[in-house]
């Protein structure tokens, strides 16, 4: 474990269910660790998992030209108008993510038993570790290699080897066939699966490599006797057709011998064997590992957050802090956990909504991207929390997926552009999971929401990326197509418009002017603007013409701008608080009326069925608001209410209800929210800072205007704020004792002093 127990987790037992398994990603291949001595089981993932479900219903609804008589009866005041809005088909959801198999290790008749026990996770280094008596297991998944990497010693090693697909929920009809052959290093295990009535398929692949003894193979695996280690490297991958199995064992030999000569590799596995070395010689674990800490270590200490724990809890197990929920040291743990699982989790794809992780093939909601609002709150310290890599993972989901979102467009809306889904397997883009009560197909804000992450990256970083600039073009242009008809004012109507997942208390779910579809056109305008110059004058205009926010009778900001549309507060979505958080639209310095009117909507929101996502998205916006006392409130409700499993990944519900991700990979951002925000021109410190953070330090978070801070902070008042500018800028510094402008300079860094009181 790390030298600070702040960067990592224990427990004093094996994981009991896969729930309390820890976790290791590369953000393409996932493992959920037991850490068994007697009966050890990985669980392997890999984000192109998901099932195929039948493709009749995966396009679009082509209901274009039927969009002018829905706009017709929403404007003349048909509330339930929208929901005819469809072409018939039944809800469907999209592909649902699931586990390969799981890595069977059983050591018969272990002479250890009372040994004294411990598994841990070291968030620094990716290492899942358990160890008892004399026997040690170390698990992690390679970021330089993508591979799966376990390393089992013990004297006298005795274990016995399988893959098994014999999982939660794992269709009987799933066609599984297994492959044992003897290599020089061991042994190669394969597992084949094929999806019922689909040519689609998934193949593990695990090299055995064996140190002493002997190995005899015991069908469908293979038993190491009177080793002294095993090292394990394991890859699975979805395909069609048949995988060559013995060309990806080839493939990981050579992996596996890379790093045990100083000469260049030869071309093959062959070839190094027909070379000087008359023997393979098995690559050490700690030269695959060293290789992987150059890109997992590297990002993970970039960002620390020190809340002046007491020494002595901070080294207590994970479940102990949990049940401390109030402690400052369990505030530090689930910030670096998250952290940690939110760089495990992106690569390939970004998080989905377990993250990169599940044990049970019936998983909630299909496991699947939902885009309207759990996919951002995962990702919302990815800037902030110098986490490019997260970035680098949601951009990629999103450029992979214009193509669909432009048949979006086409196919419900008649228009140009692009049209982001609320849901996605990963593999389409197409907007195709919908219902009466959901009708995800009219939310036309999503584009905007998903490109912000990309917008704020360009401006943490300096670099103008042009695909973020070509896809903010595309989402221009659907707006210049889509929004033509007006109100009696002359303004621009968002008709249809959908606000997720509510609906006003006096119409239907698709109605008129929904407040996040008013920022999300707004945004999406100006800073397509700002983007594309020769365009801008038609885009600026285009974004006047939009209705102002409304105010409710209650002093709130109204989720749908129409007039006579009631609010109905008891949900777990604020989307229409949008302009607050992750916008800077609405804020408390630049329109402090429409922010007092946001937090009171802020004050009447319910918490409907306790979504974790609900809790930590009110947070956010009341850290954007000012509200320190909020933010503990909302923060509180997380952690007083069960929601951490003993990994530090979290729940969607109480009482560890529903396997999910959001509450673990949104409370980084959170914390950094509460103690720094910034926009290109502004800096905030201690915007919302609870009694329940007196002191700390937060070091590494960067800023939308391309700079590194430390911050510090102390009981009395004072705070230390170090800047480190990769930019020169002018920008306004606002702390808790007034506002001033400050001017930066490349290179040179600058102290920022807040008086104690």
């Amino acid at each position: 474990m790390s030298a600070t127990p702040v960067h990592g987790t224990w427990e004093p037992e094996p994981a009991a269910r896969w729930e309390d398994a820890f976790l290791s990603g590369n953000g393409h291949h996932g493992t959920l660790v037991y850490g068994d001595p007697d009966a050890d089981r990985i669980i392997v993932t890999h984000h192109t998992l998901v099932r195929p479900n039948g493709d009749e219903h995966r396009r679009p609804p082509a209901l274009a030209a039927e969009l002018p008589a829905l706009q017709d009866r929403l404007l003349a005041g048909d509330t339930t108008a929208a929901e005819s809005f469809t072409d018939g088909r039944p809800p469907q959801w999209v592909r649902p993510f699931h586990p390969a198999f799981q890595l069977r290790l059983n050591r018969p008749s272990p002479d250890d038993t009372n040994a004294p026990y411990r598994r841990a996770v070291d968030f620094a280094t990716g290492e899942a570790t358990a160890t008892r008596g004399g026997w040690t297991s170390r698990v992690f998944v390679s970021r330089a290699d993508d591979v799966i990497v376990q390393h089992v010693t013990a004297p006298d090693l005795t274990l016995r080897l399988s893959l098994d697909a014999r999982l939660p929920g794992a269709p009987a009809a799933l066609g599984v066939g297994h492959g044992t052959v003897r290599t020089p290093e061991g042994a190669l295990l394969t597992l084949r699966a094929r999806y019922p009535g689909s040519d689609l398929a998934y193949t593990g692949v695990t090299l055995v490599a064996v140190t002493g003894g002997s190995v005899r193979l015991v069908p469908p695996g293979v038993q190491a006797e009177g080793a002294t280690e095993v090292l394990l490297l394991t890859r699975v991958h979805r395909h069609t057709g048949e995988l060559d199995a013995l060309t990806e064992g080839r493939a990981l030999r050579d992996l596996l011998h890379e790093d045990s000569y100083e000469a260049p590799r030869p071309a093959s596995y062959e070839a190094s064997r027909s070379a000087s070395h008359s023997a393979p010689r098995p690559a050490s674990y700690d030269g695959l590992l060293a290789r992987h800490l150059t890109r997992h270590r590297t990002a993970y200490d970039r960002v620390t957050l020190d809340l002046a724990a007491d020494p002595a809890e901070r080294a207590l197990p994970g479940s102990a802090l949990l049940a401390r929920p109030r402690g400052a040291a369990l505030l530090e743990r689930l910030f670096a956990a998250g952290r940690y699982h939110l760089l495990s989790a992106s690569g390939l794809f970004p998080p989905r909504l377990t993250g990169l992780w599940t044990g049970d093939w019936n998983t909630a909601w299909s496991g699947a991207f939902t885009t309207n609002a759990n996919l951002n709150l995962q990702t919302a310290s990815a800037a902030a929390a110098a986490l490019p890599e997260v970035t680098e993972a949601h951009a990629a989901l999103v450029h992979r997926q214009l193509p669909h979102w432009r048949d979006n467009a086409r196919a419900i809306f008649g228009t140009r552009g692009a049209v982001a889904p609320s849901h996605t397997d990963g593999e389409s883009g197409h907007t195709y999971h919908f219902s009466r009560e959901y009708p995800l197909h009219l939310w036309t804000a999503g584009a905007d929401w998903l490109l912000k992450p990309l917008v704020d990256h360009d401006e943490t970083y300096g670099g103008p990326d042009p695909r973020t600039a070509a896809a903010l073009g595309e989402v221009a242009l659907f707006y210049e197509d889509f929004l033509t008809r007006t109100d009696d004012e002359g303004h621009l109507v968002v008709v249809p418009s959908y606000s997720p997942e509510n609906r006003p208390a006096n119409a239907s779910w698709g109605t008129l002017d929904a407040a996040m579809d008013l920022s999300a056109a707004r945004h999406a305008l100006l800073t397509a603007a700002d983007h594309h110059p020769e365009h801008a004058d038609r885009l600026r205009a285009l974004a006047a013409r939009l209705p102002a926010h409304r105010i409710n009778p209650d002093g709130a900001l109204a989720e749908w701008a129409r007039p006579g549309l009631e609010d109905t507060y008891d949900h777990r979505h604020l989307s229409h608080l949008y302009g607050v958080w992750p916008l800077d639209e609405i804020n408390p310095y630049d329109t402090p009326g429409l922010a007092e009117a946001a937090h009171r909507a802020l004050e009447l929101r319910g918490t409907e069925n306790d979504s974790a996502h609900g809790h930590l998205h009110h947070a956010l916006i009341a850290a954007r608001l000012g509200d320190g006392a909020r933010v503990a409130h909302a923060v509180g409700r997380v952690l007083d209410g069960d929601y951490f499993h003993a990994s530090l990944m979290s729940a969607h519900y109480p009482h560890r209800d529903v396997y999910n991700a959001d509450a673990a990979h949104a409370l980084p951002a959170v914390l950094i929210e509460m103690l720094v925000q910034s926009t290109p021109g502004r800096l905030v410190l201690l915007p919302a800072l609870p009694a329940s953070c007196p002191q700390g330090e937060l070091q590494g978070v960067r800023t939308r205007f391309g700079a590194t801070l430390d911050l510090s902070w102390t009981p009395d008042g004072g705070a230390t704020a170090v800047l480190r500018p990769d930019r020169t800028h002018r920008i306004e510094v606002r702390t808790p004792t007034g506002a001033e402008p400050l001017d930066l300079v490349a290179g040179e860094d600058r102290v920022i002093s807040v008086t104690a009181r």
